[in-house]
């Protein structure tokens, strides 16, 4: 594979570098996190291995930033920060998976090994379509036939949910925890209200996506004929 590995660390660096080198791997250094962003939004890698502690630009805002350019590689990061929620966080960023130093340089190849094995993201992962809805997971858009459709965060997450199991029912309580974070019934008509916002923006002189299904919940697809 391709790597670029984001490492200040001379020695850790070279210790990376000189063992991926003998598993068959190209590797490529970088010192910074400028340099690091740099290197992995010009050129294509397989792999990115990113120190969460950089000069100039942190581990964490590097990720962040390849992501918001649509840049799906990769991504293990390496660090002394092993807490719970430093491992959510590089996850949040955009991580792949998370490894603390010091670690046996045998579970880094596993890792490597593994997340060389995994299919690669496309741009189509981040594009949700239904008929002629689309939404764009990166830019945060949503479109139907060509027009922009304005949503509020909260609607834009009801819809997210629905077009990842577009054609199936999503139920009152999935929406619940998935879009509110809620794992009991507050007994309010929250998920019906803003679900007829929703379909009112959504259904503007066209034929309605959203489907109740009686008894069960919701389903996005197209009218049956």
């Amino acid at each position: 594979m391709k790597i670029l590995v984001v490492e200040d660390d001379i020695e850790t660096a070279r210790y990376i570098s000189s063992g991926l080198a003998e598993l068959g791997h190209n590797v490529t250094l970088a010192a910074d996190g400028r340099d690091g962003l740099f290197q992995a939004s010009e050129h294509e890698w397989d792999l990115l291995l990113v120190d969460r502690m950089l000069p100039l630009l942190d581990g964490l805002a590097m990720v962040k930033a390849l992501r918001a350019m649509d840049i799906p590689t990769p991504v293990l990061f390496l660090t002394t920060l092993g807490g719970i929620n430093d491992r959510v966080a590089g996850l949040n960023a955009g991580g792949d998976d998370y490894l603390v130093k010091p670690f046996a340089f045998s579970e880094l190849a596993a890792r490597v090994a593994a997340l060389g094995r995994r299919p690669r993201r496309t741009q189509a992962d981040t594009l949700l379509r239904v008929a002629d809805l689309q939404m764009d997971l990166i830019a945060r858009t949503v479109q139907r036939a060509g027009q922009a459709i304005d949503l509020q965060p909260r609607e834009f997450r009801l819809l997210e949910v629905l077009l990842r199991h577009a054609g199936e029912v999503v139920t009152r309580t999935m929406l619940l925890e998935k879009v509110w974070d809620l794992h009991f019934d507050p007994q309010t008509n929250v998920v019906e209200s803003h679900m007829s916002r929703l379909r009112a923006k959504l259904d503007v002189g066209a034929e309605p996506l959203i489907h109740t299904v009686r008894g069960a919940g919701y389903s996005i697809r197209e009218a049956r004929t």
